[in-house]
């Protein structure tokens, strides 16, 4: 039961950041571009993490997996922000869940992980609701290049996760992640310059601090004890929690495109960790 509100408290954070990224390009005086809000969030990040791991008497490390980390989380991070000055905060969600559920079940096989039959079916029941949302040719299609920004994002996202199964210090790794990561963003900002107000700042204050620094460390530390399939699944219930923040905060609509997307992915997931677990091929009793 621990496990399982770990894993709740870390969706519902994921879900956060989707909602502040849109709050702060969106809200206050609208000045706030997103190069700068990725800036301040991994600043803000890289910050409370090296408080945080200074103040547990460990100490930041620059290892192979830590530079990895880093990558990623940039392509993560600048991948999700730009996508975020075009798509509302669950579409975006939905997008980047969706994607990261197929980079993990890949690395998954890849890796030698054989998930169970049932995972397969909801994975592509999940995708088939994803393949639904993001048909071009149908009415409301999201915006194309915000949608190819977030696919960017969500492969940042599941590398770094399945990354994140091998590390011993999911505390100090997710901080060297993030002061690595700082510098590359820092990079794009001043190439890119765009606008901040105070509005903005704060929310990627919290969206850095908080909800992604704080967040993705207890995501490293639940993730060992996950398989990575049932990681991967779990992710897609963040799109739902997202879509209701953006209704709440954002007025944003709960579009029916969107609405039945949201079944179709989340009912894959519900089949994928709920159904009995057998594995291809095996015989019944």
């Amino acid at each position: 039961m621990k496990l399982v509100l770990l894993v709740a408290v870390v969706m519902v954070a994921f879900a956060a950041n989707s909602v502040l990224n849109r709050i702060g390009l969106t809200g206050g005086d609208g000045a706030t571009g997103p190069a700068a809000f990725a800036a301040i969030r991994l600043i803000s990040g890289a910050v409370m993490l090296s408080v945080l791991v200074l103040l547990s008497g460990r100490s930041l490390s620059v290892t192979n997996a830590t530079l990895w980390g880093a990558a990623t989380l940039v392509v993560y991070v600048l991948g999700f922000s730009f996508a975020y000055v075009t798509l509302d905060a669950g579409l975006g969600a939905l997008i980047l869940f969706g994607v990261v559920q197929l980079t993990m079940f890949g690395g998954a096989v890849l890796t030698g992980d054989r998930p169970v039959a049932a995972r397969w079916i909801g994975s592509l029941v999940a995708l088939g609701g994803l393949a639904f949302l993001l048909n071009p040719a149908s009415a409301g299609a999201p915006h194309l290049g915000g949608a190819a920004l977030m696919v960017a994002a969500a492969v940042g996202w599941g590398l770094y996760s399945l990354a994140g199964r091998k590390v011993g210090d999911p505390l100090s790794a997710t901080a060297s992640a993030f002061v690595l990561a700082t510098p590359v963003g820092l990079l794009v900002w001043l190439a890119e310059p765009d606008g901040i107000d105070l509005w903005g700042a704060s929310m990627a204050v919290l969206s850095g601090a908080v909800t992604s620094g704080l967040g993705y460390a207890l995501w490293y530390t639940v993730l060992p004890r996950l398989e990575t399939s049932v990681a991967a699944l779990s992710q897609l219930t963040v799109p739902l929690i997202a879509v209701a923040g953006g209704v709440l905060f954002l007025a944003e609509p709960a579009t029916l495109r969107v609405l039945t997307a949201a079944f179709i992915v989340l009912g894959g997931v519900a089949f994928g960790i709920l159904a009995p677990q057998r594995k291809i091929g095996s015989s019944g009793s």
